[in-house]
């Protein structure tokens, strides 16, 4: 296929990760909040080559007939990947040291180093080093491959070019290595303050500016920092499927895991030290990045703050229902009406509450729930242990290959299960990613389901930072059919027909594409016909071609996707009908909504899954219809806001450079600010129509 007709995967990320840079840039934002964006940048990109470059040096292994039924060439697209990072970088650094740092020094804070000192302040640091530094740190040699240690790749290093004092004759060089301790202790030192005057020093400058206590033998020459990133696991079945992955698989068995993937230097290091490391530590020419004096700037979400007025954004105040806060019970109140809650701009409590309530109530009978990613002392897993003790049934559904979460989520599987709750576990190739609670009550000698279902996971921290919306409801439809899919869960061979959830990865692929396919019927009737999405991700190239379908016979699609899209819009006879916009800001853009225009009648589903081969194909995901018409208002009026953001949204085009979409009206609009707004308007109508019931109601009692 042409690459005119979508965009590289990888390539497409690092433009979201672009896009992240760009809020570094941006003079709007607060300053402190402009350092997390670049700790958040440089995170991500940590990521990305520990995964995904990962997964292209293995394919780049691979016999040639085999690389040949691939889509795209291994070696081209790494080649691709490091020349944008490279790119990346170089912003990265102008935007750190020719913008923030200057902000800084304009605040008299001053990031120094050891070149930097004056007598009282080298004497300090000293000090703290023999005191703090010193006893942590452990130099290892590193003159032979042989000996090479093995290296924490979340850490960074200080690699040491030595002289031996008392050898005769030419000078012959030894070489050392010694990790930056920013695991064990703080990455910055606060010097004490001189006139008002504050200094920060990075912790590997104080190692510099003592190094020579470290090796009293030797005369120190150079040293200069390094980070080696690793391979942390294949991901192939995110990509391949079939006879091609059984081929790769079978490729690659005999490639050990954990090889570097990237040593990022300074490069400002000569070349014949830099040629030792790559012999010392077996890496190639497309391994090596080069950097700046300081790697790995994820350490900046912990900068120093030193009390500063205006460097953060100001707290958003979290909203609350006022009327699902005027029933006694949210079981009371699920009997007249549904709710939606969209995070972090209401409270997450209510799902706590949710939980708590089903774990007292004698009426409660059991309790489900899927759990991909949890907090740390997670309120969800205590109210669940709570109900448990209660004598009510639970099961939880503990996904194990939740990225990165693995150790934690077993840990908090072996609590669930010591208490008494029934734990199931991951598939061998399917992950659960979808997010419910089933809570399963008697009333009146009939079983009532009750049911929340979330575009998020049940994690109380994240709901203060990510934009994900969620549904309470006790619809006997929607119920059902929840049960039906933890059914599943609890046993793959039962089989299940859903007429209102999208179930993957068994119907909805199939179902999004009847709903495409309605679009393109009213369309070449003559009637309305639309699409519009929400998604983190649009990769999966099937689900494209449908949508390009849909383009090509009128169909108006309009896609807001904060991270990959492989989509490439405004192409003539192919997406012309088809417009992208992706929106980075405070909060991480994370809910998935989809809209099918209907003729006239949205049908509203807001969704776990993005659409990606994997999670469409190879994990349990569930989308939700919105019936309540009101709900179904709300959802639609927050797309509009943000479908009309000129200030946060960028252009997703045929040339992915992430331009800024430009206002025509005059008024401004930043999508969550907006969002925010409307929906505290919408608390303050409720909380006056409450208001006047009840003052109504006391009349009516006094005229009694």
């Amino acid at each position: 296929m042409s690459s005119k007709r979508y965009f590289n995967r990888d390539l497409s990320w690092l433009s979201f990760n672009h896009r992240v840079l760009q809020e570094a840039k941006d003079l709007r934002v607060p300053l402190y909040e402009r350092m997390k964006f670049l700790a958040i940048f440089s995170s991500n990109l940590e990521e990305f080559y520990r995964i995904r470059v990962a997964e292209w040096k293995r394919l780049m292994e691979l016999t040639r007939k085999t690389k040949k039924e691939l889509r795209e060439d291994p070696r081209e697209v790494v080649k691709k990947i490091n020349v944008t990072v490279q790119k990346l970088q170089n912003e990265f650094h102008t935007v750190f040291w020719k913008q923030i740092v200057n902000e800084l020094e304009a605040r008299n804070i001053h990031i120094v180093n050891e070149k930097m000192l004056k007598a009282d302040q080298k004497k300090y640091v000293t000090a703290f080093f023999q005191e703090h530094v010193k006893p942590l740190i452990k130099p290892v040699m590193i003159n032979h491959p042989s000996n090479t240690p093995a290296m924490d790749e979340k850490s960074i290093y200080l690699a040491i070019k030595l002289c031996d004092y008392d050898r005769p004759g030419p000078r012959v060089f030894e070489y050392a290595l010694t990790e930056i301790p920013s695991r064990k202790m703080s990455r910055f030192l606060i010097l004490p303050e001189k006139n008002g005057q504050r200094y920060v020093m990075f912790l590997g400058d104080v190692i510099r500016l003592c190094i020579q206590e470290l090796f009293p033998e030797y005369e120190l020459v150079e040293a200069y920092s390094i980070k080696l990133t690793r391979d942390a696991e294949i991901v192939l079945e995110d990509e391949f499927s079939g006879s091609l992955l059984k081929k790769i698989k079978k490729g690659l068995s005999a490639r050990s895991k954990g090889e570097p993937t990237r040593l990022l230097y300074d490069k400002s290091m000569p070349t014949d030290f830099l040629n030792h490391l790559k012999k010392i530590f077996r890496v190639g020419r497309m391994d090596l990045m080069p950097g700046e004096r300081y790697h790995n700037f994820t350490d900046l979400m912990s900068f120093p703050q030193f009390d500063e007025k205006g460097i953060l954004y100001e707290k958003m105040p979290q909203l609350n229902l006022p009327q699902l806060d005027k029933e006694s019970s949210i079981f009371r109140a699920l009997t007249k009406r549904d709710y939606l809650l969209h995070y972090p701009y209401h409270t997450y409590d209510y799902v706590i509450r949710f939980l708590n309530e089903a774990a007292d109530d004698t009426n409660v009978r059991s309790i489900k729930i899927t759990l991909y990613r949890v907090a740390s002392q997670s309120k969800v897993v205590e109210a669940l242990i709570k109900a448990v003790k209660n004598g009510k049934a639970v099961t939880a559904f503990m996904e194990l290959k939740a990225r990165f979460d693995e150790e934690s989520n077993i840990e908090y599987s072996k609590e669930l299960e010591e208490a008494g709750v029934k734990v199931l576990y991951s598939f061998p190739i399917l992950k659960v990613h979808a997010k419910m609670i089933l809570v399963e009550r008697k009333e009146e000698e009939k079983l009532r389901r009750y049911v929340y279902l979330s575009t998020g996971n049940f994690h109380e921290q994240t709901a203060k930072l990510y934009c994900d919306s969620s549904l309470l409801t006790r619809d006997k439809y929607i119920g059902r059919e929840v049960a039906y899919v933890f059914d599943i869960l609890a046993d793959t061979r039962i089989k299940r027909e859903f007429k209102h959830l999208l179930v993957a990865p068994d119907h909805m692929r199939h179902d999004l594409y009847t709903l495409i396919d309605q679009e393109i019927k009213n369309s070449l009737k003559g009637k309305p016909a639309s699409i519009m999405l929400k998604l983190n991700s649009l990769q999966d190239r099937d689900m494209i071609e449908k949508l390009y379908e849909a383009s090509q016979e009128g169909v108006q699609i309009k896609l807001i996707i904060r991270g990959i899209c492989c989509l490439v819009p405004g192409v003539k006879d192919q997406s012309e009908n088809i417009k992208v916009i992706s929106i980075v800001d405070r909060f991480l853009e994370h809910s998935r909504v989809y809209v099918f225009g209907n003729d006239g009648n949205p049908m509203v589903y807001l969704a776990s899954a993005d659409w990606m081969e994997r999670n469409l194909s190879r994990r349990f995901e569930v989308a939700f219809p919105i019936y309540d018409e009101n709900l179904k208002a709300e959802v639609l009026e927050i797309l509009r806001i943000q479908w009309k953001d000129n200030i946060k949204a960028r252009i997703i085009n045929k040339i992915q450079n992430n331009s800024y979409r430009k206002s025509v009206a005059k008024v401004r609009t930043r999508s969550q600010i907006e969002t925010f707004d409307y929906l505290s308007e919408k608390k303050k109508n409720q909380e006056a129509r409450i208001k006047t019931k009840l003052e109504l109601a006391g009349k009516a009692e006094l005229i009694k």
